[in-house]
């Protein structure tokens, strides 16, 4: 969708989903539907995946006492139900906008981020707990090789998790998915320090398993700081510099456009909203000046997927920028001086 505003004594909105003047129409499947099918159906797998995981190790869990182990479980368990908020998500993400929510519900995917960062140092902290009382609690751990051969298991399913969720997140945009991706992966890590774990438990260091416990609890908290970061940068509206700088240079090098000014942008879920202004021949009519706008936001629509809504005001050359549209400050109807 392009909202196309003209400079000048004229003023000219213009909202549309479909693009007829190109031989083509926009809008058969909405592109948010597309990647929130994705997103869900990697979704689902993942946590089929997971699931079955964390059911096979809790099963030795109960056999073996192993500590180490129980905090690897404890931590798949979480990383499953991670995905009933990004699933919730995913589906509010397919509602068309409101009069109440009139930039649709993509914001709910930033606040499933948050439920997965608190999911994942819940896990931490109960891992941890788990492995200081341990240690200062010693215990025998029994049947050492089925403890070893959850860990790789739990390694093979955990990688295999983190390449569906890392590649569809990258796909469609996901921050909040990729940053599933990325915590299965640790996940997998963790499964291995498990399976070393044992390893050295066989070998008569029965120390080693709570102290791998603990490993693990670090490794849990990494996530959650590379994690947070990640999804915070979202909710702060915060976008790469050079996916900013790629948009710009799109639009500049679109016809009859003599440069662009004052780019913004920002995510809503996994969909970049975007606002720029671009600058038109003097001469140009308001229908030109709104014809290139546009033709704009569609060059846009076509070189990066996922934006979602493109704003573009269209300025005269001499009247060019934000810094027009600035409104010194005055005083009217008894109100104090103010701008806009």
């Amino acid at each position: 969708m392009s909202n196309a505003s003209s400079g000048g004594p004229e003023h000219q909105h213009h909202d549309h989903h479909e693009d007829v003047g190109h031989g083509h129409t926009h809008g058969v499947v909405d592109p948010t539907i597309a990647t929130t099918s994705r997103g869900i159906w990697a979704i689902k797998w993942s946590f089929v995946g997971l699931g079955l995981t964390a059911i096979l190790q809790l099963a030795i869990v109960l056999l073996s006492g192993s500590v180490a182990l129980w905090a690897d479980t404890i931590h798949n368990v979480s990383d499953a139900l991670t995905a009933v908020p990004l699933w919730i998500a995913f589906l509010f993400a397919r509602k068309r906008p409101s009069q109440r929510f009139t930039y649709g519900y993509g914001r709910v995917e930033d606040l499933a981020g948050v439920f997965i960062v608190l999911a994942i140092l819940a896990s931490a902290v109960t891992a941890g707990y788990v492995s200081i009382d341990r240690l200062l609690h010693p215990k025998t751990v029994q049947y050492v090789w089925a403890v070893a051969a959850a860990g790789a298991i739990g390694f093979v399913g955990n990688e295999a998790v983190a390449l569906l969720r890392i590649r569809v997140g990258k796909q469609i945009n996901s921050a909040a998915l990729v940053a599933d991706g990325y915590h299965a992966r640790a996940d997998g890590l963790t499964s291995l320090a498990v399976l070393a774990g044992a390893i050295l438990v066989w070998r008569g260091v029965p120390i080693a398993d709570p102290i791998v416990g603990l490993l693990i609890t670090g490794l849990i908290l990494k996530i959650v700081w590379d994690s947070a970061k990640s999804v915070f940068h979202r909710m702060l509206d915060g976008v790469d510099p050079e996916v900013v700088h790629n948009i710009e240079d799109a639009a500049s090098h679109v016809k009859g456009v003599v440069r662009v000014s004052d780019v913004r942008s920002r995510w809503l879920g996994h969909r970049l909203e975007v606002e720029l202004h671009v600058v038109v021949p003097g001469s140009s009519t308001v229908d030109q000046a709104h014809a290139l706008a546009v033709e704009t936001g569609h060059t846009l629509s076509h070189a990066f997927p996922f934006i979602g809504n493109t704003t573009v005001h269209a300025d005269p050359v001499s009247t060019a920028g934000i810094s027009y549209h600035h409104v010194a400050a005055h005083e009217h109807d008894g109100l104090p001086a103010h701008a806009h």
